[in-house]
């Protein structure tokens, strides 16, 4: 879990992970946040919750890249720290991901998206880059933003992710549906906690521009 002062939201968040489910599957497993530097109480408030805090530089790509390096378990599931996604969905897409023999699976926020829970205008960028995502790869994603997954760890060996903030959320998931079995999900999606980082117009055409570039780079 990237965050950057989410002192808000990161217990609701981090306490509604289903541990007991998980534990009930057979599974033992950390909960991680990686930290960008954050100013408020995030950290000691993750940690008071039960979670792992390491610390990283800004950028939400570089945050996930530092949590990937980090992590000791065999399947990795994300997800942000401002309670905006489903954490008690992930018994269940890891289920999928084992019952089926899978190596990633992404989330489709669009499916349950609970009401006002996307500003329109993130909405209508979604759509934008998820559209150029599918042209420019061939792919028939719903939602190539989302920021929730699950998949092995060990398929990250045959992945060169380079993104320091937004786009690496695109270019995991390109990566993945172009190498390994990858699937997509519908899941819940409800508006986040406490204050939006989200860069409407730069994160936007950043993201784009690393679209055309991993294009040419194929």
């Amino acid at each position: 879990m990237p965050s950057l002062n989410e002192e808000e939201s990161i217990v609701r968040t981090i306490e509604s992970i289903p541990s007991g489910r998980l534990r009930d599957m057979g599974l033992d497993f950390e909960i991680v946040v990686v930290d960008g530097g954050s100013c408020d109480r995030t950290a000691d408030l993750a940690r008071s919750a039960g979670a792992e805090v390491i610390n990283s530089g800004r950028g939400y790509g570089l945050q996930y890249r530092t949590g990937f390096d980090y992590a000791r378990g065999e399947i990795i599931a994300t997800a942000d720290s401002d309670y905006s996604y489903p954490m008690e969905q992930i018994p269940e897409l890891i289920g999928i991901l084992l019952n089926e023999d899978l190596d990633f699976i992404s989330t489709n926020r669009f499916t349950f998206m609970k009401k006002d829970s996307m500003a329109r205008m993130n909405r209508f960028g979604n759509r934008v880059l998820t559209f150029f995502t599918n042209i420019l790869f061939g792919y028939g994603l719903k939602d190539s933003q989302s920021g929730m997954w699950v998949f092995r760890k060990s398929i990250l060996e045959g992945m060169k992710l380079t993104g320091n903030g937004m786009s690496l959320s695109q270019e995991i998931k390109i990566q993945a549906f172009q190498n390994f079995r990858a699937k997509e999900i519908g899941s819940d999606y409800r508006k986040r906690v406490g204050k939006v980082k989200l860069r409407k117009f730069a994160d936007g055409f950043d993201n784009l521009v690393s679209l055309f570039r991993l294009r040419l780079n194929r």
